[in-house]
Formats: structure tokens, C-alpha cells, sequence
């Protein structure tokens, strides 16, 4: 079996949904064992991610960057730099916040560099805006709740809460591009590693 991790911080809640979605996506592939840790789970069990073959970081954006549990999980997990340790592991990202933008681009560079820096091969979206509606992208309105995508993100699942419980978001359209996204990370582990 290959091995999935999807490592989070979620303050408030809802980016643990969209984590859940990501984890219920790779663990749907055949062959891949795909294990969920919040950033202190991550932290304490940091040698066992030497075993990953993919290790998907998530964050909510926080004035227009990551939070700052995932970044004490990055600096921590620096150790695994100077050894090159998570060298060719398949590595991704994603956010969310309480709004369209918030600036979420910002986070996913932050996590897209932090993997960069440790030599992981970085898988995107792979997914057209409002891949589901593809008529809503002509529109005044453009894509709604349900629409796969409806950030237009092709680094990574870009989800947005706004000002609701996380019982209520991120919106079903944002969970559906998560799980989505883990099958791709999945499927891509199968393939290279």
C-alpha cells in the first residue's frame, strides 16, 4: 500500500472538512492508504512521514498567508531538509478562508515553496474553473456554491468558508474539488512512486 498523508491546521473547523474531503478522495483509490494528522499529530509523528509517498499540506489563510501552526509545523519539519529526507515524495497543497480571495494564492506559494525547498514533486488542481458548470463562467454571477473549482485555483483546492460554522462550509462545490484533488494525488502516487 501507498501511503497518503494529508497534514492540516484548522482553526475554527473548516479546514478540516475540506482535509476529510482530500483524505475520502486518496482513500478511494485502490492501493493507497491515505492517513489524516492535524499539525501536532504531524509534528510528534514527524519520522514516520519519511515513509510517505505523498504528503498533502493544508491551511486556513490568515490575513492573506498560512497560519501559524502550519508554519511552526514547517519549520519543525526542516530537520527533514538537510537530509533530504521527503526528496521525490509527491507533495500538494490547499486553503481556505472566509471569503473568494483572502488572498488564499499566498498560502498555497508558501506550501508549493516549502516542498520545493525539501525537492517534492508538486501536483495541482489539474481542474478547469467551474469544471462542473462550465456555462456559469458566463455569467455576471459566475460559478455558485456547487461548482467544482469556483476559485479558478490551479495550484491547489482554494475552498471559502466566509462568515458561517464549518457545519455549513466550505460549500459542497469546494468539498466535491477536495476529494477530487486527493483521487489526483492518489492516482499520481501510483503512477511515479
Amino acid at each position: 500500500m501507498k501511503k497518503v498523508y494529508v497534514v492540516y491546521h484548522s482553526g475554527f473547523g473548516h479546514t478540516t472538512r475540506q482535509a476529510e474531503a482530500i483524505q475520502q478522495g486518496a482513500a478511494a483509490v485502490d492501493g493507497i492508504d491515505a492517513l489524516l494528522l492535524d499539525t501536532d499529530e504531524a509534528t510528534a509523528r514527524l519520522d514516520e512521514l519519511d515513509e510517505a509517498d505523498a504528503i498533502v499540506l493544508g491551511s486556513p489563510t490568515y490575513m492573506g498567508s498560512m497560519s501559524a501552526e502550519m508554519k511552526k509545523f514547517l519549520e519543525v519539519a526542516a530537520r527533514k531538509w538537510a537530509v533530504q529526507a521527503w526528496k521525490d515524495k509527491i507533495g500538494g497543497g490547499f486553503t481556505n478562508s472566509g471569503s473568494l480571495s483572502g488572498d488564499k494564492l499566498n498560502t498555497l506559494t508558501g506550501l508549493f515553496l516549502f516542498a520545493m525547498q525539501h525537492g517534492m514533486i508538486w501536483v495541482g488542481l489539474g481542474m478547469l474553473p467551474s469544471a462542473n458548470d462550465r456555462v456559469a463562467v458566463k455569467t455576471i454571477q459566475g460559478p455558485g456554491p456547487d461548482a467544482h473549482n469556483r476559485s479558478g485555483s490551479f495550484a491547489g483546492p482554494m475552498a471559502s468558508s466566509f462568515e458561517v460554522g464549518p457545519d455549513e462550509g466550505p460549500s459542497r462545490g469546494d468539498l466535491e474539488t477536495a476529494e477530487i484533488y486527493g483521487r489526483r494525488v492518489a492516482e499520481t502516487v501510483l503512477r511515479l512512486r
